[in-house]
């Protein structure tokens, strides 16, 4: 289906997505204090879990051109082990325990995370533990949360993997905001330059400073964090030895309901600031650079509507794709190269989204969304353009279970080459994807 035209994409998904928000109110979840803070009637031993089982598949297009010519197109390869275009995986298992001790002085949050995605097949072991934290309930309005757990920041990263509407995070999500850790830039062409450990899962080791408080129908949220900026530490590098900063700030008209169930209309604001550490070059001399991160959003809920919004802007550390767009250890056709991930260090990127949902019956959701990410903006040599509005459906038959099936339409372009070029001829053989996910909370 990569016949369609991006203009018809672009155009269908904000026409509809603008009909929803000149139709509508809006609503949110404060996920800050959901996710750092037990209600009074927790008990002091909660356990949790859920199990994701998915599927996905595309055409299975190779690459069209350059040094790898009719090898198999990294975008087109099922994550994580990019070794298929087609899989059914258990892509998450999860365990936890939270509680409320010390008459709700203290609350705890311990989980691990096994299956098929980029944080527990990156490295060892298989299992990994996402979240370990304790929230301090002292000081008035400046609860303390200490230990590894979501940074404050982007409304899509916040979301807990098993409440999110899509099977597939959005373009600016995946290669922005859930950073993944590198040694080197990429430039030398013998070297797959594979990760430095699981990617980030939008979360620090650190500590951060929050409360919530209402004025009228409105509340408001704030967070202060300073981290190490080495993502899951446990299994990362203990990065530069500089803190990272987050701040972030969210005000909600509240509507109705309680917990992940609310209505209102949340408008949102963060920013986060830190540096890495780099290998560069052709002689791989390791130089410090800025990774900034910022945006803003909005989201609504209210009745069978749901409505969200996002912009972020990114500032160094760009990742910038694999070579000749290549599976990463993928030897070239000459055999005088291998392909390996890229950075680029200096560079920006910036992306947006629009998504849209109505439920049918209650148990039925019709969705929509659509997203652009354009990275590495700073040449026209190395910038691109991702597009892809996705049209899914779910279906929940019991509280504990969601059905999901997502088709996405998929374009991505390098605006400053022509047609012709090498790259250009690349891109334009990433396929569609379409995918269905199952979820189960226990």
């Amino acid at each position: 289906m990569r016949g369609c035209s991006r203009g018809a994409r672009a155009g269908a998904a904000i026409l509809g997505s603008a009909v929803l928000l000149y139709a509508l109110p809006a609503s949110a979840v404060n996920w800050i204090m959901l996710q750092g803070t037990e209600p009074a009637t927790a008990p002091a031993y909660r356990p949790f879990g859920f199990i994701g089982i998915e599927y996905q598949q595309t055409e299975g297009s190779r690459i069209a051109a350059g040094p790898f010519k009719g090898q198999p197109l990294m975008p087109n390869q099922i994550v994580p082990r990019l070794e298929d275009t087609s899989e059914l995986q258990i892509s998450h298992v999860r365990l936890g325990l939270q509680g409320r001790l010390f008459a709700g002085k203290l609350n705890y949050r311990i989980s691990p995370l096994a299956g098929d995605n980029g944080i527990s097949q990156n490295g060892s072991p298989n299992v990994k533990f996402t979240d370990l934290s304790v929230t301090l309930n002292l000081i008035p309005h400046a609860r303390i949360r200490i230990g590894q757990f979501k940074q404050p920041g982007s409304e899509e990263g916040l979301q807990p993997a098993v409440l999110r509407d899509y099977i597939r995070p959005t373009n600016l999500s995946r290669q922005l905001t859930n950073e993944r850790l590198f040694d080197s830039d990429g430039t030398l062409k013998h070297d797959a330059n594979v990760f430095d450990g699981p990617l980030s899962g939008w979360r620090d080791t650190g500590i951060q400073v929050f409360d919530a408080f209402k004025t009228g129908p409105w509340e408001h949220t704030y967070a202060l964090m300073t981290g190490t900026g080495s993502g899951l530490a446990i299994y990362n590098g203990s990065g530069d030895g500089r803190p990272d900063w987050y701040l972030y700030w969210s005000s909600e008209l509240i509507f109705g309901g309680k917990g992940a169930s609310r209505d209102g209309l949340k408008l949102t604001g963060w920013y986060q600031d830190g540096e890495r550490e780099l290998r560069v070059g052709a002689e791989q001399k390791t130089e410090t650079f800025d990774r900034k991160r910022y945006g803003l959003g909005t989201v609504f809920r209210r009745g069978p509507w749901r409505v969200a919004g996002e912009w972020v802007k990114a500032d160094g550390m760009i990742f910038n794709g694999t070579d000749g767009g290549a599976v990463p250890g993928s030897v070239g056709n000459q055999g005088n190269v291998i392909a390996g991930f890229n950075v680029l260090p200096d560079d920006e990127a910036d992306g947006w989204y629009l998504d849209g949902g109505y439920r049918l019956f209650d148990k039925w959701e019709l969705r929509a969304r659509y997203d652009r990410l354009n990275r590495g903006t700073n040449k026209k040599e190395t910038e691109r353009r991702f597009e892809t509005f996705t049209l899914g459906i779910t279906y929940r038959p019991t509280k504990q279970v969601r059905v999901l099936a997502d088709y996405e339409f998929r374009q991505v372009d390098a605006p400053g080459l022509p047609g012709a070029a090498v790259p250009s001829r690349i891109l334009s053989e990433v396929d569609d994807v379409f995918g269905a996910k199952v979820w189960v909370r226990f």
